[in-house]
């Protein structure tokens, strides 16, 4: 049995390209690009999606991988990965800033913790934010609909030189927008409330300025934080899947599905 040149390539060509732009998306995006996930696991993830996708390929191009025109098509195949992960990614970055911010008004921004998804210190309760949006997140299926979207792109979003175009890539830039303001929204009742709390405990200090502000601010702050995070809690689902919502309609966009 003999094979043809052209042929290998065709083979090598219908597997490399959506494994990179499977691979892109996996590591960029949330849960599937943690740091605590093992890269031989990712990379099997991802070779296994790619075997499943190449036989449903139309038409890959004919380019050889390793060429000028192939690094530029394999360009495109990241690009397109890693923005559908990054604009997931933001959703999961909005409950990070907003437990940073109700840190710091609480008085805890120094109680940190690593961050298995980003690999960075974030302060615990954005950690504990991290876990419920994650839980949240696989509870609602969206690991589905990601990859989903992720297999439908081969199909609304050939593979091609010409892939993303610049009102694109300004439509992720712009979605960082709907980010902060989630983010704000999230902490807003836990930072205007313990602002109140703060100018009470002012008014405490001048009123008996004997007493030790330090000794009794600091633990009345840290549990007002907490009562407070418990009443906003049943709220936070419905952030999230607004969140959500906002950012599967911007991936659709992304992959013309």
């Amino acid at each position: 049995m003999t094979f043809q040149a052209d042929d290998i390539l065709l083979w090598v060509s219908s597997l490399v390209w959506p494994f990179v732009r499977i691979s892109a998306m996996l590591l960029v995006a949330p849960i599937f690009g943690a740091r605590n996930i093992n890269v031989r696991v990712r990379l099997l993830m991802g070779l296994l999606l790619a075997l499943v996708v190449a036989p449903q390929l139309s038409a890959p191009p004919q380019v050889d991988p390793l060429s000028l025109a192939g690094m530029v098509v394999v360009i495109h195949q990241v690009l397109i990965g890693v923005a559908m992960g990054f604009v997931m990614q933001m959703v999961f970055s909005a409950l990070t800033q907003a437990g940073e911010t109700i840190a710091l008004s609480m008085g805890l921004g120094f109680a940190s913790a690593m961050d298995p998804v980003g690999g960075v210190q974030v302060p615990m309760i954005s950690q504990y934010y991290m876990i419920l949006a994650t839980l949240i997140f696989l509870a609602l299926g969206g690991h589905l609909v990601l990859i989903e979207y992720l297999l439908r792109s081969f199909e609304t979003l050939p593979i091609s030189a010409n892939a993303l175009t610049a009102d694109d890539l300004w439509a992720v830039v712009r979605f960082g927008t709907t980010m902060y303001a989630a983010a704000v929204l999230i902490a807003l009742p836990a930072v205007a409330s313990l602002l109140l709390v703060n100018l009470s405990m002012g008014v405490i200090t001048r009123a008996a300025p004997q007493l030790n502000i330090f000794a009794v601010g600091f633990p009345l702050t840290i549990l007002a934080g907490f009562v407070i995070i418990l009443l906003t809690l049943p709220s936070l689902p419905a952030r999230i899947g607004e969140l959500l919502m906002s950012a599967f309609p911007l991936i659709a966009q992304l992959t013309r599905a």
